[in-house]
Parts: C-alpha cells; sequence; structure tokens
C-alpha cells in the first residue's frame, strides 16, 4: 500500500494574474483563446511571471503504437523572458509544427557541460486537450526552474482540432517527445527525470508515469525513459470520472473519441496508473477542474497538497506558494544531497 499525506495549505497569495483569468473560460470551451505564439516561432511569449520561489507557511493534517521520434533537428530560439539565448533551443521530434519541444539550459550549463550532468524537469501544458493553448503557458515555470538549475524540456503536441490530434495521437506524441532526450546532445542525466504537467498536462504526465505497464504495441509502450517523479498541477488523473462529470463541456469524449462504454480498450490504455513516484498539488477553489480528482486519489499517490484559496492556474505560478510545494519536491527527489 502506498503510504500518502494530504497536506492543507492556507494560501496568501492574492490569485492568478488577469491573462490567466481570461484563460479560464476558454478551457471549458466556452470562448476563444488568447494570441498565443505561433509554432515555428514559440517562444516569443506574452509578459511571464517573475522567477522568485515564495516561503510557505502551511498547517498540515495526515491522512491515509508508439509514434516513432524523428532525427533530431535544432535551432536557437528566443528564450522565453530574455531575449536570444543559445542556451535555449527547438528539438523537433517529428514533422507536424506542434511536434516539438523548447530545451533549456541553465546560464552556466553550456560552459560547465562537462563538469556533469543536469537533472530534467519535463513540462506539458493544459488546455483540455484542445489546439487553443501552447506552451507557452508554461514559460514563468521554464524561466523558475532554469534558475534553481534544471534542464528544462517545455513539450508542445498535437490536440483535438490538429490533424492526428486526439487519442492516441496525443499520446504518441508525449511519449515521443520524452523518449527524444534520450538522443539529444546535451549534458542531461536520464536517471534524474520529473514530469510536472498541467491541468489536461497533469493528466499526460501522469500516463507518461505508467505507460511502462502498457503491452508491447500499444500506444506509448516501451518508454525509453522512466520518470522518477510525477507532479500533475490541478490534474485530469482519472478519465472515468471526469467524463461522468463533463469537465471542460465533454472534453474527455472529444479527446478519446467517444464514450468509456464505446471505447473500453481506448480508455484502458489512457487511464493513468497511479503510484508512489506521483504528487499531486490542486487549489481549493479550482472551479475548472475540481479539487476532489486529486483528493480520491489519496490512497493511491505519495502526497496531495490541497491549496486553499488557489484557483486553477495558481498552481502555474511560480510566485504562487502552490509552486514553493512543487519546487520542494523537485528539489527532494531530483536533488537529494541538497543540491
Amino acid at each position: 500500500m502506498v503510504l500518502s499525506t494530504l497536506l492543507i495549505l492556507s494560501s496568501s497569495c492574492s490569485g492568478a494574474d488577469s491573462a490567466s483569468e481570461g484563460m479560464a473560460a476558454d478551457v471549458t470551451g466556452q470562448t476563444s483563446a488568447p494570441t498565443t505564439p505561433s509554432s515555428e516561432s514559440p517562444a516569443t511569449s506574452p509578459s511571464t511571471s517573475s522567477t522568485g520561489a515564495p516561503t510557505t507557511q502551511a498547517s498540515t493534517t495526515t491522512a491515509s503504437p508508439t509514434a516513432q521520434p524523428t532525427a533530431s533537428t535544432t535551432e536557437v530560439v528566443a528564450a522565453p523572458d530574455s531575449g536570444t539565448d543559445p542556451t535555449t533551443r527547438r528539438v523537433d521530434y517529428g514533422t507536424d509544427a506542434r511536434q516539438y519541444g523548447l530545451l533549456t539550459l541553465p546560464g552556466d550549463a553550456v560552459d560547465d557541460a562537462a563538469g556533469g550532468s543536469l537533472p530534467v524537469v519535463v513540462l506539458v501544458h493544459g488546455g483540455f486537450w484542445r489546439n487553443r493553448f501552447f506552451l507557452d503557458l508554461m514559460f514563468p515555470l521554464v524561466d523558475d526552474l532554469a534558475a534553481r538549475g534544471y534542464a528544462v524540456w517545455n513539450l508542445e503536441y498535437r490536440s483535438v482540432g490538429d490533424p492526428g490530434g486526439g487519442y492516441p495521437g496525443t499520446l504518441q506524441d508525449v511519449a515521443a517527445g520524452v523518449d527524444l532526450l534520450a538522443e539529444v546532445d546535451a549534458p542531461l542525466d536520464l536517471d534524474r527525470v520529473a514530469v510536472v504537467g498541467h491541468s489536461a498536462g497533469g493528466h499526460l504526465v501522469a500516463w507518461l508515469g505508467s505507460r511502462g505497464l502498457l503491452a508491447d504495441g500499444e500506444p506509448g509502450s516501451q518508454p525509453e525513459i522512466a520518470p522518477v517523479l510525477v507532479v500533475p498541477q490541478a490534474g485530469v488523473v482519472d478519465l472515468l470520472t471526469a467524463h461522468a462529470a463533463g469537465l471542460g463541456s465533454g472534453a474527455v469524449a472529444d479527446f478519446m473519441g467517444g464514450s468509456p462504454e464505446e471505447l473500453a480498450e481506448a480508455y484502458r490504455v489512457a487511464q493513468p496508473v497511479l503510484d508512489e513516484r506521483v504528487r499531486l498539488v490542486h487549489g481549493s477553489n479550482d472551479a475548472i477542474v475540481p479539487p476532489s480528482q486529486s483528493q480520491d486519489a489519496a490512497d493511491r499517490v505519495a502526497a496531495v497538497t490541497i491549496v486553499e484559496g488557489a484557483d486553477h492556474f495558481d498552481v502555474i505560478d511560480p510566485a504562487h506558494e502552490s509552486w514553493a510545494v512543487v519546487a520542494e519536491w523537485l528539489d527532494e527527489v531530483l536533488l537529494p544531497s541538497g543540491g
């Protein structure tokens, strides 16, 4: 049995910024998305949050067929919020415009590459698996993680509305994108990889953590890289209950191509299997993905943290205390000696 800790944090932050609030309605499928960068020039970001991490004052209680990556092609691109930065580059894992990631290394990593390898944090954005949002949602976290000394792989993928997006293409994309790290010419420690995803991206990282259980030939099976830490942020970690609740105006059925009754085998493949590598963070005021998605998994994961007063987008704000929780988990697992 997995021993799980449920933490309730009292939030002292003011909530998401106005840009995040403007996006909240869209992930339910009700409004159009704000302008985002094109996939040809993904790293020109709108304004981003600061990179400082807050201190956390907490009261606690305790409760119990895979897409094959192509040969990688790389180019230096503009790094988020930092002009032209030679430590950030685009790496394609397929031929579609959305089959790529941005790899950001800490500022001194190029000069110090010979001195050792870097722990890696993979970021997967959300948007209810629809093609209205892009990896720029995670730019503020990229800046913060790079400042902490991590290599960051910010992953883009095909979504519902893109040719080949939805099940199984979206799963195949994130699997191929993570596995491509094994071929990237960079000082990466592939034994110290964490996957962090927001909202529907939380589902995708939870699935990435358990895809090693899939049978040969199933989408995403036979992973090259197994994450040692899996962190869904306000994540949709149970497709069945999310579908039953009608989250995102039918987003699960749109993603899967039908209901669990119609596509039982596909749902089995896409449903994450949670284990002791998984730690969940969620805001108590999340009106888009209810905190019950995390709370109901408490007996299957290592930790669940509910941040009082936090909403759906606070968890991807590096100035919010919910991110300090995730940063502490990353340091604990990826930097066990204290950095």
